[in-house]
């Protein structure tokens, strides 16, 4: 058999056939990979549901969707989750809330009760730096040094350091201003959604 010459030719087309065969073989695996990955994503989200809300025995009745434009014109998406009991009672809702932090986005879930006080939260997601996603999980939590469970934010929740009343996470005030902005925002959505009626389900007027 004639060996192949070497050629710019023969080295592209070798180059562009391990591209093919490589590009397939990822293609299958994200295809094989897809659906645990998301069936992980739905459970998370559930389990951080129930979290929020203080509760393992809820309902989401309803999912609603909130556009609403920050200070610099960017829209910012809401996902308020309406909770009720197994009796029908309105528990109030989880609310997804993304802003920029210091790396990058944070995505906090807030639960609130009817009356907007803030029940828990968890972080969704970070770009922080390392540790600081962690300390921010932690921080702001019942008995934590940023306490916010039990507060509504009618009026916007700000760190000390601005005149405001909760501790910013030790060296990271930037983080702590953006999660309490995600905060703020979650709640300001979750008070412009129509709160459902505890016996139908169906959304009403507030």
């Amino acid at each position: 058999m004639k060996k192949l010459e070497s050629s710019l030719l023969n080295m592209v087309l070798v180059l562009t056939g391990v591209a093919v065969v490589m590009g397939g073989i990822l293609a299958y695996v994200n295809h094989l990979t897809e659906g645990p990955i998301n069936e992980q994503k739905v459970k998370a989200l559930a389990d951080g549901i129930k979290a929020v809300m203080v509760c393992d025995d809820l309902v989401v009745t309803k999912t609603d969707t909130v556009r609403q434009n920050d200070a610099k014109g960017k829209e910012l998406i809401y996902i308020i989750y309406q909770t009720q009991d197994k009796q029908g009672k309105d528990l109030g809702a989880a609310v997804e809330s993304t802003t920029g932090g210091f790396g990058g986005d944070l995505k906090v879930l807030v639960g609130f009760n009817p009356e907007g006080q803030i029940l828990g939260y968890t972080i969704l997601e970070t770009a922080e730096t390392p540790g600081l996603g962690a300390k921010a999980d932690t921080w702001f939590q019942k008995g934590g040094k940023g306490d916010i469970i039990g507060k509504a934010p009618a009026e916007p929740l700000t760190v000390s350091k601005d005149g405001g009343q909760v501790d910013a996470i030790t060296a990271s005030t930037i983080t702590s201003r953006a999660f309490l902005l995600a905060v703020n925002n979650a709640y300001k959505a979750y008070k412009v959604t129509p709160a459902p009626d505890s016996e139908t389900g169906a959304s009403k007027k507030k």
